[in-house]
């Protein structure tokens, strides 16, 4: 069983935003709590290329001093990044300078025509990979557009937006369903000119403030610790401090529907996001559909949905998330494959899978990771369902995102 408190550590998500807004906003801010995963020091290192002046002045609290952001001596090397590849591409796009963007071999294989069209109607000169990275952009005199997007997608947005604020004229920008807002919570709070309404977001060219921020708990890393309090029996956890963004909690709303035993404490607000303590007890689950405009406020967590099902009385199909299969894997297949190893029964579909509930976890087996930081930790949660002990490849990626995830779970299990 799983018992005891623990602090989730600070959101990827905005820690990384928090970093490439600072390359449009000239003075010095401080961010306080900031992640210290993988991707996070990847972006960090792509803004001090660009000239931007970053130290730690305390543990997790950074100093960030922008005089004008500059064009880089070398490549920017994003890693396993894709917010920052995407982003960062919204920025350099309003640049007048050339720059290269470079990724890893996973994030090389990750579509970036998505965002290559719409910077290019701003009047971007932007070279590719057939679409994929590296990306190479000559930016500079945008002019604003009126973009809907196909997909939800936050990456997609943030960009758009970025590029949107250094633009003469209006962007305007409207997407399917509505994805995580961080970044138009944070130009907000940097006095950027822009406006949200009914899953439209507009803005004009704008100046930023630096302001300081304090980054909440992530989400994505506390659904982790909530899908295994919720199946390991026994358990009952608390969790600090979590983010709670109603653009990101979609998983919250997803095992609520399944039967979920958890409450929120002290609920609160750290600029502009909403955060609290999550109370979580093991429950019994009951199978359900998911689908719909929940699948992108919860895309990082969906391939926790597959544990939860195979323990959950009854079927329990995922279906709209083929947006699963352009990610670091993909992972529609990963979670499947790798759940079957250990003895589950699932049918993999072309959006998502199908799976019956109360299902046996055996184990005895070495799982693969597929150099995937969810699917890693996903597979060490199916591990403590395991009758016999698992070994998983490459868990060492879950650094990318949660580097501190092995230590905080083990410091649970009684």
């Amino acid at each position: 069983m799983l018992r005891g408190t623990i602090t989730i550590p600070a959101d990827k998500s905005i820690s990384q935003r928090a970093l490439i807004l600072s390359t449009l906003a000239r003075g010095s801010f401080t961010i306080d709590n900031f992640c210290m995963s993988d991707d996070c020091l990847s972006t960090l290192q792509v803004i001090k290329s660009l000239g931007i002046e970053a130290e730690f002045i305390k543990d997790r609290t950074l100093k960030i001093s922008n005089k004008g952001i500059k064009k880089p001596e070398d490549i920017l090397q994003c890693n396993n990044s894709g917010t920052c590849m995407r982003m960062m591409s919204g920025v350099l796009a309003g640049q007048s300078f050339q720059s290269v963007l470079y990724g890893d071999e996973s994030l090389s294989k990750r579509p970036m025509a998505r965002i290559i069209e719409p910077l290019s109607l701003m009047g971007a000169k932007i070279q590719s990979n057939n679409g994929f990275a590296p990306i190479k952009i000559a930016g500079g005199n945008l002019h604003g557009i009126n973009y809907t997007s196909k997909i939800a997608s936050a990456q997609v947005k943030s960009s758009i937006l970025l590029s949107g604020i250094q633009a003469e004229g209006k962007t305007i920008y409207k997407e399917p369903y509505k994805s995580r807002n961080h970044t138009e919570i944070m130009l907000k709070n940097m006095d950027a000119d822009i406006l949200t309404h009914d899953g439209t977001i507009e803005v004009k060219k704008s100046n930023l403030v630096p302001k300081n921020i304090k980054i909440v708990g992530d989400f994505s890393s506390a659904a982790f610790f909530i899908a295994a309090a919720l199946v390991v029996p026994d358990s009952e956890i608390i969790l600090k401090d979590v983010g709670l963004n109603p653009s990101r909690t979609g998983f919250l709303d997803i095992v609520r529907k399944m039967g979920a035993d958890i409450e929120i404490l002290d609920l609160k607000e750290d600029n502009g996001e909403p955060c609290g303590d999550l109370k979580v007890k093991y429950s019994n689950l009951k199978g359900i559909t998911v689908e719909g405009e929940v699948i992108p406020n919860a895309i990082d967590e969906l391939p926790l949905v597959a544990i939860l099902g195979a323990c959950a009385e009854g079927i329990t199909i995922l279906k709209d998330a083929s947006e699963l299969r352009k990610k670091e894997s993909d992972r529609i297949c990963a979670i499947t494959s790798e759940l079957r190893k250990l003895g589950i029964e699932i049918e993999e579909r072309d959006d998502g899978f199908r799976i019956d509930g109360r299902q046996k976890f055996i184990g005895g087996t070495e799982a693969d990771s597929h150099n995937d930081h969810r699917i890693a930790m996903c597979l060490y949660i199916a591990g403590l369902l395991c009758s016999k002990p698992i070994r998983i490849k490459n868990f060492k990626c879950t650094s990318v995102s949660f580097p501190e995830f092995e230590s905080l779970i083990k410091s649970l299990v009684k």
